[in-house]
Formats: C-alpha cells, sequence, structure tokens
C-alpha cells in the first residue's frame, strides 16, 4: 500500500511517498480501505519532532479516518466486511489501508459524505470530552472558543450552539470572523484588532464567560484567567502560543476557578470508545437534522500533503483538510 512517511524531522518537504505492506488487523481490530484521512495540528508538530508519540502507535501519521471496512479480528461483534465507517486512531491514517479498534469505529452520520466523515472522529472527540463532559457545558451558559475556524473550533462553536449556550470565538480576520458567525457563534473577535477580555464583559454586562476552550495558551492564560466568572472552567487543549505564562492565581482563589487541559491520543481504548459511543449518541443526531455541518477546507492527494500542510501552518484555512489517496482522486 502506499503511504506518507518522514526520514527525519523538519518542513512540509521531509514528508515523502513510500511503500509498505497491509497491515493485520488484532482481533477486536478492523482493517479500513481508508477513503480520506484527516490532517490535524498534532500532525504537524509530529513531523516537525515536536510531539510526544505514544510508545505503541504506529510510526506513520494520521489520528482520523473514513472507508471502508476489509477485514475484521475474530473477537469483533458490531462491524462487517463492506461497512463503511469513520474512526479515531492513534495513527497510521496516512496510508491507504489503517487498522482502528473496533469501538472506536463509529458509522457515517446521515448526510454526510464518506469523505466528509474523516474530518470528524478526532475534533469531535475531542470537543466532546473535554467542553461536554469533562466542563459540563450548560444551556444558557457563556463560553470562549480560542481559534474558532480551527477544526476544533468549528466542532466547539457547533456543539456548544446546539446545546444551548451563548458562544464567543476568536479568529485573525474579518473573512474569519464571518466563518464564525456562520458557524454559529454569536459573537466573533478578531484577535487582531479586538480585546476579547473587553468585548466579553462588555456584551455580559462584566459577568464574562463560565468555560473558555483554549487552543493557544502562552499570553492568553493571564487574561482568560482575569475574565472567566465565579465558578469558571478553563480548559487547555493546546499550546499553540507557548507553554510559559504568568498568572495571577488570586483569580483562581477568589472565584473557585477550574484549570485543567487534556491530551485525547494517549487515551486508552477503552476510554476512546467510551467518547466514540457518546458522539453517535448525542452527535449523530445533530448532523441528521442539520443543526451540525461538516466544514471541510480542501481536499489533498497524498501526492499534495506537503501542500496540505504548507496551507495548515500558515493558518489559511477555514475547517478541515483532508488527505484522500491518489487512487479515490
Amino acid at each position: 500500500m502506499k503511504v506518507i512517511v518522514t526520514t527525519h524531522p523538519g518542513g512540509p518537504e521531509v514528508l515523502k511517498l513510500s511503500t509498505r505492506a497491509v497491515p493485520k488487523p488484532q482481533k477486536k481490530e478492523v482493517l479500513i480501505r481508508v477513503a480520506a484521512a484527516g490532517i490535524n495540528g498534532a500532525d504537524l508538530r509530529e513531523r516537525q519532532g515536536k510531539y510526544p508519540v505514544p510508545q505503541h502507535a504506529p510510526d506513520l501519521m494520521g489520528l482520523e479516518v473514513s472507508g471502508e471496512v476489509v477485514e475484521i479480528g475474530i473477537e469483533c461483534q458490531r462491524f462487517k466486511i463492506g461497512d463503511e465507517v469513520c474512526a479515531l486512531i492513534v495513527g497510521g491514517g496516512y496510508a491507504e489501508y489503517a487498522t482502528a479498534p473496533e469501538g472506536q469505529c463509529m458509522t457515517i452520520p446521515e448526510k454526510v459524505t464518506l469523505l466528509e466523515a474523516a474530518g470528524i472522529p478526532e475534533v469531535f472527540c475531542t470537543v466532546w470530552t473535554n467542553m461536554m463532559d469533562r466542563c459540563a457545558l450548560k444551556a444558557g451558559e457563556r463560553v470562549l472558543i480560542q481559534g474558532g475556524t480551527s477544526g476544533i473550533g468549528h466542532a466547539a462553536i457547533s456543539v456548544a450552539k446546539a446545546f444551548g449556550a451563548i458562544v464567543y470565538a476568536t479568529a485573525g480576520s474579518q473573512e474569519k470572523c464571518s466563518a464564525i458567525k456562520r458557524f454559529g457563534a454569536d459573537f466573533a473577535i478578531n484577535y487582531k484588532t479586538e480585546d476579547f477580555v473587553e468585548i466579553c464583559k462588555k456584551t455580559s454586562n462584566a459577568y464574562g464567560v463560565d468555560l473558555i476552550i483554549d487552543i493557544i495558551g502562552g499570553p492568553y492564560l493571564p487574561k482568560e484567567v482575569e475574565l472567566l466568572a465565579q465558578n469558571g472552567r478553563l480548559m487547555i487543549i493546546n499550546l499553540m502560543g507557548g507553554k510559559k505564562a504568568e498568572v495571577d492565581f488570586s483569580y483562581v482563589h477568589s472565584k473557585h476557578l477550574t484549570i485543567t487541559g487534556a491530551r485525547l491520543r494517549p487515551r486508552t481504548v477503552k476510554e476512546k470508545s467510551s467518547i466514540c459511543d457518546s458522539l453517535e449518541e448525542h452527535i449523530w443526531p445533530l448532523f441528521a437534522n442539520r443543526r451540525i455541518r461538516p466544514e471541510i477546507h480542501g481536499f489533498y492527494s497524498f501526492s499534495q500533503v506537503a501542500e496540505a500542510h504548507k496551507v495548515m501552518e500558515a493558518s489559511k484555512h477555514i475547517g478541515k483538510l483532508l488527505l484522500v489517496p491518489d487512487h479515490n482522486c
């Protein structure tokens, strides 16, 4: 099978096509003929040699795929050969075939195409487990989502709005702010020309927000702690802007704040399978009734993977970038 590999850390130019043997599924895994694979920020950092890859993960990038089941392990019970699925995987998605634990495979949501579905598992699982489960966002609460046009941003805005929250989101251009509004955000904040603390307080009668979903970190962290309302929660999903910051913890003490963070990739198959079950129960109906829609920036053939990484690194995209094996193009 064709795969995308890197022989050493570096820029997009280190991504090369190669060939590998088709993997064999373990007893509780399925083998998927990949229709498309999602590109995520973790892939860029893994390519750069800056991402802590779990020891048991394949040496190929790719954390989510969609496609057709072509082989099943002897203990698989739900899916059969010929079924179309999307799957959350620990790695190996940049290939024509990928294995996935059966519990981390999901049906294709109604009114979502097989190719579009490749962009759902990683970001929607991340948003569900962190925003809705761990941080327990409730209807009527105010949530600020940093990086609103990223895959995580689109998923978070869509889910928060569908469950009745008041949604603020940030982006760096008027075009992206317009996209944020299209996704359903109540307030779109251009972080290059506006102060998100000022906007959130001004539009909430100085209340602030109940929850912040942060993929930036760094200099945002002190401002976020100041902005959170009483009993507010700060969920750190990524630290693109830096790992260190000086924070006034008197806000944490006086306002009873919760600050937490999470990574999805190292979690157990049991944990991730449970998250996938929750998506099918709670999020799939929202795709079916079109309250949530996929947001795809573009499809790229395996041969165009370097270009796709360049687009994501330059933050020129809105929504998900998807890789498609050359035979599907």
